[in-house]
Formats: C-alpha cells, sequence, structure tokens
C-alpha cells in the first residue's frame, strides 16, 4: 500500500506538471489616438495578434496584449 501511495503522487505530480496553462491577455490597439479593445486573446491567437498585427480595411496595426 505504501508503494501505491508513492506511485499515485508522482503520478498526480507529472500530471500536474505536463498539462499546458491556457496564456490569456487583454489586447488592444491604437487607431488614430483611439485605443480600440480586442477582449481577451489565449495561446495561439494571442501569439498570431503579436506577431503580425491585425489588419482594418488596408491598414494593419500593430496589436498590444498585457496582463491586468
Amino acid at each position: 500500500m505504501k508503494n501505491f501511495g508513492k506511485f499515485l503522487a508522482a503520478g498526480l505530480v507529472l500530471v500536474a506538471f505536463s498539462c499546458k496553462k491556457s496564456e490569456c491577455h487583454e489586447c488592444h490597439y491604437d487607431a488614430a489616438g483611439v485605443e480600440v479593445e480586442l477582449g481577451e486573446k489565449c495561446d495561439s491567437e494571442l501569439e498570431n495578434l503579436e506577431a503580425n498585427g491585425i489588419t482594418v480595411g488596408d491598414s494593419v496595426y500593430t496589436v498590444h496584449c498585457h496582463a491586468h
């Protein structure tokens, strides 16, 4: 029974560290001096917005995301 407890504890630790937590932040861009809120973005959507910006009409704006 003692070995089972150690095995169970090791399994729980492994599961806790192997689960990837979602990374979410509030995002916005600035257009003509006005901050335009995009809301909370997570994981790959967050990474893509920060890397590529957002296209509105013919303009591409830099997106800023940060934790509040």
